[in-house]
């Protein structure tokens, strides 16, 4: 299997504006993001589909995902945190976590720009929520 740009992620060969992590999942911030705050949660380990994870690395990433939401939504201004599993982009296990304000903020066909220093900004108000 081809190295995703998840795993370049995690081995440190890609930047990224991580949020959390630990020895198993990863948090960071969607570069293609639909909505400020929009991030990513994987296992560190590179396994294609959601569903073929072990139970305990699946059940492990959905309890790491609900500490990352958390933090999300008390850093970024949202009525609740949508949750996506899409899988078609990334032959990796990634979850969505997106704030939302309306259902138009899930059309992950609506990305949004933002600069370098608001994807800093915004993982900084993130880490700073996170009670890992």
């Amino acid at each position: 299997m081809e190295t995703s740009i998840f795993t370049k992620i995690v081995n440190g060969e890609i930047p990224a504006y991580k949020i959390a992590e630990d020895d198993r999942y990863l948090a960071f911030l969607d570069v293609f993001p639909t909505t400020k705050g929009h991030t990513l949660v994987i296992p560190k380990q590179q396994i294609n589909y959601l569903f073929d994870l072990e139970d305990d690395l699946y059940l492990g990433l959905m309890a790491f995902a609900k500490k990352v939401a958390v933090a999300v939504e008390k850093a970024v201004p949202c009525k609740r945190i949508g949750v996506a599993v899409v899988g078609l982009e990334v032959p990796h296990a990634h979850v969505h976590l997106i704030p939302l304000n309306s259902m138009q903020d899930m059309n992950f066909a609506n990305k949004q720009k933002f600069t370098k220093e608001e994807f800093e900004e915004t993982a900084e108000k993130i880490k700073a929520a996170y009670k890992g």
